[in-house]
């Protein structure tokens, strides 16, 4: 294979990568949400460590397991950051929502929509 192809090759390799994370950013918004509704803090210790569990042990290098690691370690890291701004986009449209109709009490609850 020359160099003009490989580098085709992880040109089209990365490609591939932007869509799966692109993937993995939609669940983590997803998750997020969901996480809200139930009350769930945005941080989980023990899930990324079953995260990283898991990419160990699909691990068949060339890459060490701890640099690997350590880009999961990024991933999630921005993943954590998206529900996180997520989460307050949320809260914003909820504020502005309830000091558009003047902070009105819902019949039921005795709360502000």
């Amino acid at each position: 294979m020359t160099l003009e192809e490989l580098r085709q090759q992880i040109d089209d390799l990365d490609r591939q990568l932007v869509e799966l994370l692109s993937l993995r950013a939609k669940a983590a918004l997803e998750a997020g949400r969901m996480k809200v509704a139930t009350s769930l803090p945005i941080y989980e210790p023990a899930r990324e460590r079953t995260i990283y569990e898991n990419i160990r042990a699909a691990n068949r290098g060339p890459l060490p397991d701890i640099e690997l690691t350590h880009i999961y370690e990024r991933i999630i890291d921005v993943m954590r950051t998206l529900q996180k701004n997520e989460l307050a986009r949320m809260r914003n449209a909820r504020t502005e929502s309830s000091s558009h109709d003047g902070g009105a009490q819902t019949p039921e609850t005795g709360n502000n929509r």
